[in-house]
C-alpha cells in the first residue's frame, strides 16, 4: 500500500531507509494536502491529502518517496483575517521542518494571500498559484560520515575568542581562496582562512543567518538583497546561496574541518521573527499554515500582530507547538550538524510571555533542563524593540549576553569623551555591575566595539556621520547613535597624521577587548582595515561594501593581524584577564584582584574617581597563582602624554613593557624599576608584567 497514515511523533518529512513520513502541525487547519514536485520544482506532479489528524498533527507515510523528493503543502482552514486565521490553499507553502531547500523565491503578487492592490487590503482574497515560484523543501538523508572520532574543540568559555563573520562576505574576495569556494561554506573552511583564524588566534567562529531566508521584495526592486540573513523562513535548512548542490552535507564537511583546526561554530539565529512580515506580508509557510498559532497577534484586533521585533511580527514561542520548533531546530543543528553555539537575535522577543519578558518564560526554562543544549554556548542578543525589552543582564545563569555597555563606553571613551574612568573601570572588570547576580560569572559579557550593525573598526575613526545612501533610503536607516569620531576628516585621507592616530586608536580598541575581563567578539575585516565607506547599516550590500576588503593584509598601516595575534596571546600569559570570578580590590590580609592606581602609583580614593574630565586609568590584576605574573594595563585617552609611576610595590623585582599600542611596529621588550617613572604617549594603552 502506498500511502498509510505514519506517525505524528516526529515533525517534518522522515525518511527511514523504505519510505518517508509527513507530518504538519496545524490546530485550526481544515485539510493538509502534500504536494509533490520534479526534479527541478516547476511541475507539481501529485497532491495527496494527508490521511490522519493527531494532537494537531497532520500525517502520512509514502513508501516510495526517498531523499530528494521535492515537496511542499497546502493547507484548507478559514480565511478569517479578523479572527487571526488566513489559510490560502491556492497558496504552496514551505514547511517549517523543511531540512533542505530547493528553488529560488521568484517575487510575484501570487505569494499574497489577498488581492494585491484590492480597496479591501488583507481582507480580500486571493486565488492564483503560487507554486511555480515558491521555494520547495527536500526530502533528505540525514546521515553522515563523521569519522571514527568526534573532534569538537569543546573550548571553555575563559578560553574563547568569537569572530563574527558572513559566510560570503568573509572569503568573497580573498586573492588565495580559489575562485570557485569563495562566498561559500566551502571557503569558510579553505587552508587558507583557517590559517587567517589560527594566527589571530580565534577558537570559535560565530556566522551571521545561515538559515534559510529570502530577499525582501522591495529590497529585489531595488536591485538589492537580505546580504545579512535576517529574514528567516527555514529554521532547519542550511540557505541554499552558500552551497547550491547538497547544502547540508557540504556545510557539516565545513564545521569537520574547522573542527579538525580546533575551531568552534556558533550561528545566529532569527526565532524572533520570519520573512513573512506584517499582515500585508506574503503567504510562504507559517501565515497559511496556521497563523493563530505561530505569531503573536493583537488581543483585541487579531488582524495584526504584536510586533516586538521591528520586522512586522514576532514568533509566539508561549505556544506549545512554536516552543517545540524553535527547541527541536536548535537540537538539530547541534545532534545533525554538530554545532557549538547559538547567537539569538532578538533574544527579549524569544522569552516574552503575556506580561512582557519572563526570566520564568517556557523558552528559558525548556532551554535551562535541556540536556543536548547543556554542551553548547548561549549568547543572547538581550533586547528586543517592544516595551520591556531592554534586558541586558536578565537572562539566567547559562547564558552569556551582547554588552551593548561596553561596547558604547570604551568607543566613547577612545572618541575623546571624559567622565569616563568609573565606567571603564566596570566595563574592563567584566561588568560586574550587569551580571554579578544569581551565580554569574564574567563570561556572562561578551565585550564588543564593533559588530556586523554598525561602523567597521576602521569606519568608526574614519566617520562622525553614516553614509548609507546605497542603501536607497535616503540615509535614514541605519543607528545617529555611533560615538564615533573622524579623526579631522571625514573619510579615507592622505594626510599622514590622521592616519597615524586612527591606526593608533584602532589598536586601543583592540587592545582593550581583549584585556577586559569577558568574552571578546571581534568584527571580521577589522584585523585588516576593511571599511564600508561610512555605511553603518550594509545589512542589503552584497557588493564590495558589505565584503570584507582584504586589500589591508600585508600593508603596515592596516595589517593588526599579528597585533591581534599578540593580544590572544597576552591573554594566556595573564590567566587573570580570563577570571571566572569576580575580582575584589583590597583584602583584609593585603591581597587583592586588582588595585586602581593614580598617576602617582597610590591607590585611588573617592576624588580621584571624581577627577574632571578624567582620561587616565591604570590599574594592576593581580596573580591569581604562583608563577602568574600580575598585569600592570594603563589606558591614556587624553591627547597629551601623562607622566605615572610604576606600582612601587616590594612584591615586584620589575616591570617589563609588554604592550605599547603608540609603537607602529616590532618593539624590544624593555624592563623598568619599581617606583619608576614612566611616559604614557597620547591616546596609547600599555601593558607591564610584573615579576616577582
Amino acid at each position: 500500500m502506498r500511502l498509510s497514515t505514519g506517525t505524528n511523533s516526529r515533525l517534518g518529512a522522515t525518511w527511514d531507509g523504505r519510505g518517508t513520513n509527513f507530518a504538519l502541525f496545524s490546530a485550526n487547519a481544515q485539510k493538509v494536502e502534500l504536494c509533490l514536485f520534479d526534479s527541478q520544482g516547476r511541475r507539481e506532479v501529485e497532491r495527496i491529502e494527508l490521511p490522519e489528524r493527531n494532537e494537531d498533527v497532520w500525517h502520512g507515510y509514502l513508501n516510495d518517496v526517498s531523499p530528494g523528493q521535492l515537496y511542499g503543502y497546502r493547507v484548507y482552514g478559514p480565511y478569517e483575517p479578523d479572527h487571526g486565521h488566513r489559510f490560502n490553499p491556492h497558496k504552496l507553502l514551505l514547511d517549517p521542518y523543511a531540512k533542505r531547500l530547493a528553488n529560488r523565491l521568484v517575487w510575484s503578487d501570487a505569494h499574497f494571500g489577498y488581492r494585491a492592490g484590492s480597496s479591501r487590503e488583507d481582507l480580500s482574497f486571493d486565488r492564483r498559484d503560487n507554486a511555480r515560484g515558491m521555494v520547495k523543501a527536500v526530502v533528505v538523508d540525514e546521515t553522515f560520515n563523521w569519522g571514527r572520532r568526534e573532534n569538537r574543540p569543546n573550548v571553555a568559555w575563559q578560553d574563547t575568542i568569537i569572530y563574527e563573520a558572513h559566510v560570503k562576505g568573509l572569503t568573497q574576495t580573498r586573492q588565495d581562496i580559489p575562485p570557485n569556494l569563495r562566498g561559500s561554506f566551502r571557503g569558510l573552511s579553505s587552508p587558507a582562512m583557517i590559517e587567517h583564524l589560527s594566527r589571530l588566534g580565534v577558537t570559535t567562529v560565530e556566522l551571521l543567518p545561515i538559515h534559510g531566508f529570502i530577499d525582501d521584495r522591495h529590497l529585489v526592486e531595488k536591485k538589492l538583497s537580505n546580504y545579512w540573513g535576517y529574514n528567516s523562513i527555514a529554521f532547519f535548512a542550511p540557505e541554499l546561496r552558500y552551497a547550491p548542490d547538497n547544502t547540508l552535507d557540504v556545510l557539516r564537511t565545513t564545521v569537520a574541518r574547522l573542527h579538525d583546526a580546533g575551531i568552534e561554530v556558533m550561528l545566529d539565529v532569527v526565532y524572533n521573527h520570519t520573512a513573512e512580515g506584517n499582515h500585508m506580508g506574503p503567504t510562504l509557510s507559517f501565515r497559511g499554515i496556521d497563523n493563530a498559532s505561530y505569531y503573536w497577534l493583537m488581543p483585541e484586533k487579531p488582524r495584526y500582530y504584536d510586533d516586538f521585533t521591528g520586522c512586522g511580527n514576532s514568533l509566539n514561542l508561549a505556544h506549545p507547538r512554536v516552543l517545540q520548533l524553535v527547541m527541536d531546530s536548535l537540537r538539530y543543528w547541534v545532534e545533525v550538524c554538530h554545532i557549538d553555539g547559538f547567537r539569538f537575535d532578538l533574544a527579549s522577543t524569544l522569552a516574552r510571555g503575556a506580561n512582557g519578558f519572563d526570566r520564568g518564560s517556557c523558552f528559558l526554562t525548556a532551554v535551562r533542563q535541556d540536556p543536548v543544549l547543556a554542551s553548547v554556548k548561549l549568547v543572547a542578543e538581550p533586547w528586543d524593540v517592544g516595551l520591556g525589552g531592554y534586558q541586558v543582564g536578565a537572562f539566567p545563569s547559562q547564558w552569556s549576553e551582547w554588552n551593548d555597555r561596553y561596547r558604547a563606553t570604551l568607543r566613547r571613551y577612545w572618541s575623546g569623551e571624559g567622565n569616563l574612568i568609573g565606567d571603564v573601570s566596570r566595563r574592563m572588570t567584566g561588568s560586574s555591575d550587569l551580571f554579578n547576580h544569581d551565580g554569574r560569572t564574567p563570561r556572562a559579557s561578551v565585550n564588543h566595539v564593533t559588530v556586523h550593525d554598525g561602523f567597521t573598526l576602521l569606519d568608526l575613526f574614519s566617520y562622525n556621520e553614516k553614509h548609507n545612501d546605497a542603501n536607497g533610503e535616503d540615509n535614514r536607516d541605519g543607528s545617529n547613535d555611533n560615538n564615533s569620531t573622524n579623526c579631522g576628516h571625514e573619510g579615507p585621507t592622505d594626510d599622514a597624521e590622521i592616519n597615524s592616530l586612527r591606526l593608533r586608536l584602532r589598536k586601543n580598541q583592540l587592545a582593550c577587548l581583549f584585556l577586559a575581563q569577558g568574552v571578546p567578539l571581534l568584527l571580521a575585516g577589522d584585523e585588516v582595515g576593511n571599511s564600508q565607506n561610512g555605511n553603518n547599516n550594509a545589512y542589503c550590500q552584497d557588493n564590495e561594501i558589505g565584503w570584507v576588503s582584504w586589500d589591508g593584509l600585508g600593508n603596515d598601516k592596516n595589517d593588526l593581524v599579528d597585533f591581534v595575534g599578540k593580544l590572544t596571546a597576552l591573554r594566556s600569559r595573564f590567566p587573570q584577564i580570563k577570571a571566572q570570578g569576580w575580582v575584589d580590590g583590597r583584602r583584609a590580609d593585603g591581597s587583592y584582584g586588582v588595585l586602581w592606581l593614580t598617576p602617582r602609583g597610590e591607590e585611588m580614593s573617592e576624588d580621584d574617581w571624581n577627577f574632571p574630565e578624567g582620561r587616565f586609568l591604570a590599574y594592576i590584576l593581580g596573580p591569581t597563582a604562583e608563577g602568574v605574573a600580575a598585569a600592570f594595563i594603563v589606558l591614556n585617552a587624553a591627547p597629551e602624554a601623562i607622566q605615572f609611576t610604576l606600582p612601587p610595590m616590594p612584591e615586584y623585582k620589575r616591570w617589563e613593557c609588554v604592550l605599547d599600542t603608540a609603537v607602529e611596529g616590532p618593539k624590544d621588550a624593555n624592563f623598568h624599576s619599581p617606583g619608576e617613572s614612566v611616559e604614557a604617549p597620547p591616546r596609547s594603552v600599555l601593558v607591564f608584567a610584573g615579576s616577582i
